[in-house]
């Protein structure tokens, strides 16, 4: 069995290690050397993009955003759902999440980020959204592992009271809030509920029609 090649690695804003490995056609983000994220496991990450935009993708002009790149797959479900006079934005921390991507992730995503409709901000979310008020007809945030397990402690303002208020601060009438999490976590629904949002919860798998482990979408309509 061929060794796992390291491609590049990087330190987020709170010390931990990321790096892209590849071992034949196959693709790890890892995290302080545990799996983050592959390319071997997208369905999770496309349904976070189908439920988020189930209404966006019904408009003539509609603006996204998606908060945390990733391999790109939910982008690239997005934009594929998408009208042609949509707009995207990416909200990604880490540059070197982008540069991997274009360096050597695209061939998975069809180089979705040379899509004319995509705009990449290099950029916490949550600064994103504090500036976005009304801004987006659908917010989808797949960062850390959501509301049920924070591997980053300056992750948990993203998903309490404060993180949800700005979310829907940020939202157009109508908008839709979706959240990608590594675990079900009943309190979260409850709380999207809180703030007005008619709030549901999906269990998806992670490598889609082929199984893989349960993860959870939660929505939230306006």
């Amino acid at each position: 069995m061929k060794p796992w090649e390291v491609l590049g690695k990087a330190k987020t804003p709170e010390g931990a290690e990321i790096s892209l490995t590849r071992r034949g056609d196959e693709y790890l983000i890892l995290r302080d050397g545990k799996d983050l994220m592959g390319s071997r496991m997208k369905g999770s990450e496309e349904a976070l993009a189908t439920l988020g935009c189930d209404r966006a993708r019904t408009m003539d002009r509609p603006t996204v955003l998606i908060g945390g790149l990733g391999m790109g797959f939910t982008l690239r479900a997005a934009i594929d759902l998408l009208p042609p006079g949509a707009t995207a934005v990416v909200s990604e921390l880490m540059p070197v999440v982008v540069e991997w991507n274009r360096a050597y992730l695209g061939h998975f995503t069809q180089h979705v980020l040379h899509d004319p409709r995509v705009k990449v901000e290099v950029e916490d979310v949550a600064d994103v959204l504090r500036k976005g008020k009304g801004r987006f007809d659908a917010i989808m945030l797949d960062v850390d592992n959501g509301p049920a397990a924070f591997s980053q402690a300056a992750n948990v303002h993203l998903y309490d009271d404060g993180g949800i208020a700005r979310a829907k601060a940020a939202l157009r009438p109508k908008g839709v809030f979706a959240i990608w999490s590594a675990g079900d976590e009943r309190k979260f629904e409850a709380r999207l509920r809180d703030h007005g949002f008619e709030a549901e919860t999906h269990h998806v798998r992670a490598r889609g029609k082929q199984g893989g482990r349960r993860h959870t979408i939660f929505i939230g309509r306006l």
